[in-house]
């Protein structure tokens, strides 16, 4: 590997590109109708073919166990990428493979799948998304151990552009084809993943600028969310022709591209103009005792451990239900396809805010004040009931599925960085996947189980259609309900570590001295 791009900034970049690209399970509303009509499926079953794509996103142990044994057993060859690259290669594999055999099942070159099968070639596409992301988001953690909220809200916020990202290439060069989108979404992933692993390694060296150069990776990354926005409002409002989608596209990648600049800076040990005051990065330790690194099994031995897989039940499944049927809500509330089209979108907006927001904010307020990361768990979810209840009284997606996008998407970079301070680094790939099968545990109750089947019952009497509030009204006041009690339980687990995140302030302070 070339020395000049042989630093962590340059590996921040290789990650921000592969991030940007792995989020396929996102764009989920926009072939889910036409996967619903050519396979012959009722809502329930639809729903039921979700859950599995969210089972293979969120249930990333396998994918933790593998980091883990490449970056333990060589720990050199992980960290100039060949050990490393191991994980980003299983992803593509599962990749390819998931999409592909979709894709030939909804164009009918193979027969007609039973549903056990397309639910497992849904499955292995989204299972792909756990292996970018674990490799990703740890080296991030272990490239910046300062400024880790900040580093996985970057990762994390890329990641849930990267639906907004997809469509617009997919309205730019397929548009009115979701199933050739199914065959983008195999080729396109796979491509620029293998092509880019190699520059991911953790190189934690040099740490004293690190703050001013993330804050500019956090400032292109607004760029971009403000740029998708403001296309996708103006796509809702005007007929775009097809040099419009084309230019408005070319001018995407070139902001994707800019990072490179930044890593270019950063490799020089400059600040960016203009300069930041010197702050003293501060790394967090296991809060039970310090330097203690805990495995899986031991983690899952604390109270800690079920606290936050509680909360994320709540907040991530009811989140995920909303998302995957954001398309049949919209529908039975007489939203155009447009609209819809834009919500789908637009949630991706919303949900890197959350997911970026989530990250900086509680870094700001640990650093400043030591507040601690499980409080902002409690006051999004809290934010959530009210969305949901917005969602269930007027039948308003726009305002609804703002509130609940950047509030579900905060919670994916909170309960990564607040897993690496209460268990340690060492095995935070394992946990925090581990934790991560809230959200399809919780998808399957609320979608399958509540949105699904009171649906279906609404739908029943109406010829296998329904339209009106009525259709969802009792499934969002039921999650308004969950997201309560998800308050409780996350603020448990803040009274519990307010302790350990007041002795970082102090620590802070200690060293500021």
């Amino acid at each position: 590997m070339d020395q000049n791009t042989n630093t962590k900034w340059f590996a921040t970049v290789a990650s921000i590109w592969i991030q940007c690209i792995s989020g396929a399970t996102y764009t989920f509303g926009i072939y889910s109708s036409h996967l619903k009509s050519s396979q012959g499926y009722d809502q329930s079953t639809l729903d039921t073919v979700s859950v599995f794509k969210d089972i293979g996103a969120n249930i990333g142990l396998l994918s933790g166990l593998l980091y883990a044994a490449v970056a333990d057993k060589d720990r050199d060859s992980c960290r100039f990428g060949s050990g490393l690259s191991l994980v980003y290669v299983a992803g593509a594999v599962q990749c390819f493979a998931g999409y592909f055999m979709m894709w030939l099942s909804v164009t009918g070159v193979i027969d007609r799948p039973d549903v056990w099968v397309m639910c497992l070639f849904m499955f292995m596409a989204a299972h792909a998304q756990t292996f970018f992301n674990t490799a990703n988001v740890v080296v991030a953690v272990r490239n910046f151990p300062g400024y880790s909220g900040t580093a996985v809200g970057i990762m994390k916020g890329f990641l849930g552009l990267s639906g907004a990202i997809l469509i617009q290439i997919y309205q730019t060069l397929f548009s009115g084809k979701p199933t050739t989108f199914l065959l983008m979404l195999a080729v396109f992933p796979t491509l620029v993943t293998l092509a880019l692993m190699s520059f991911v390694h953790a190189n934690p060296s040099n740490t004293s600028n690190d703050k001013p150069h993330l804050n500019l990776f956090s400032l292109v990354a607004l760029i971009i969310a403000t740029y998708l926005m403001i296309i996708l409002i103006f796509q809702n409002i005007f007929t775009f022709p097809s040099w419009a989608h084309i230019l408005t596209t070319l001018l995407l990648i070139i902001l994707i591209s800019s990072p490179l600049q930044i890593a270019h800076t950063a490799k020089t040990n400059k600040p960016p103009p203009p300069s930041s005051p010197a702050t003293v990065p501060l790394i967090a330790t296991s809060y039970t005792q310090d330097n203690v690194e805990m495995n899986l099994l031991q983690a899952m031995q604390t109270v800690d451990f079920w606290l936050l897989f509680l909360a994320m039940v709540c907040a991530l499944g009811s989140g995920l239900a909303t998302v995957n049927n954001i398309t049949q809500t919209g529908e039975s509330l007489n939203y155009s396809t447009n609209e819809i089209n834009a919500m789908v979108s637009l949630w991706s907006i919303w949900n890197f805010l959350g997911r970026f927001g989530g990250g900086f904010v509680s870094d700001f307020f640990l650093h400043k004040y030591g507040g601690g990361r499980p409080l902002f768990i409690s006051v999004t979810q809290l934010a959530m009931v009210a969305g949901y209840l917005i969602i269930g009284y007027s039948g308003n997606l726009y305002i609804g599925s703002v509130i609940v996008g950047v509030c579900y998407g905060s919670q994916w970079s909170l309960m990564p960085t607040i897993t690496s301070e209460i268990f340690g680094v060492k095995h935070m790939g394992t946990i925090f996947n581990t934790i991560a099968a809230a959200n399809p545990i919780g998808s399957y109750i609320f979608s399958v189980q509540v949105i699904g089947k009171i649906y279906d019952q609404e739908a029943e009497a109406k010829d296998g259609s329904c339209h009106g509030l009525h259709c969802f009204m009792l499934s969002y006041f039921i999650f308004a309900a969950v997201c309560g009690f998800g308050v409780v339980v996350s603020l448990v687990l803040f009274l519990r570590t307010r302790g350990f995140y007041a002795s970082i302030l102090r620590r802070r302070l200690k060293q500021l001295q």
